[in-house]
């Protein structure tokens, strides 16, 4: 008999937290072992517990959830750290510190289960869980943005292209776009290469947008994309349009 994944909450917002312990105790093969209210304690129970999965939120008294995930990585025994919080600008500090996945509050229950797959794929690797393991690379598969109507949910597979805007990243999505807290050498890491190309300092794009190639008249390549724009191609970057084009 397989056991079950032993999961540590750490969240200084009891309602946070009773929500989250709810959601766990309906997804089988799961047990919450204990709660925290704020980074640490979270250090000290995971020590003392040691369990396979430490679900943080970010935002909390003392340390804060990010301080808190370096700390438990140093473990002989690092737990899987899934981040869950109500913001948004914290995702890529979180993928900085290998954290399996990032929530959004209120959590879904269908992307609970994708992070605890995910858990039990990093469990996995490391022998901490008698189950099968992945070869599913971990991308950043959505971001989190400000509107006027609040937070909005936008998935990376629809991302056409990415731009800089100073300390910012303007993500594009058909005819709209949102500005998140991100850099792009962040991005480049975080997005799926199979799905995206860095072409430009200041530009990632979807690689099924580009439908062809140009050159200016000083010999260097613009990419033609799918929504009529272009989208020139750095001169360190030029290999990519030789890779695309499989020449």
């Amino acid at each position: 008999m397989v056991e079950p994944i032993r999961v540590l909450i750490a969240d200084d917002e009891p309602l946070a937290s009773d929500r989250l312990r709810l959601l766990l105790a309906r997804v089988a093969g799961v047990a919450t072992v204990g709660t925290a209210i704020d980074g640490t304690e979270a250090i000290a129970l995971a020590e003392q517990l040691t369990p396979d999965v430490v679900m943080l939120d970010i935002a909390m008294p003392g340390l804060d959830g990010i301080e808190v995930a370096r700390a438990l990585s140093r473990l002989a025994a690092s737990p899987a750290i899934i981040f869950v919080t109500a913001y948004d600008q914290f995702a890529v500090a979180a993928f900085e510190v290998a954290a399996v996945d990032y929530l959004m509050k209120p959590v879904d229950r269908l992307r609970l289960d994708r992070a605890l797959e995910r858990a039990r794929a990093f469990l996995a690797q490391r022998g901490l869980a008698s189950v099968p393991a992945t070869d599913e690379p971990r991308f950043l598969d959505e971001f989190w943005a400000s509107d006027l109507s609040g937070l909005v949910r936008i998935a990376a597979r629809d991302i056409d292209r990415v731009s800089a805007e100073r300390d910012y990243m303007r993500l594009h999505v058909a005819n709209r776009s949102w500005l998140i807290h991100h850099s792009m050498a962040a991005l480049e890491d975080g997005l799926d290469p199979a799905l995206f190309v860095r072409l430009h300092r200041s530009a990632i794009v979807r690689r099924d947008t580009i439908v062809g190639f140009t050159r200016n008249p000083s010999g260097r390549w613009i990419a033609r994309l799918s929504d009529g724009s272009e989208q020139p191609v750095g001169r360190f970057y030029a290999d990519q349009v030789r890779q695309i084009a499989g020449r």
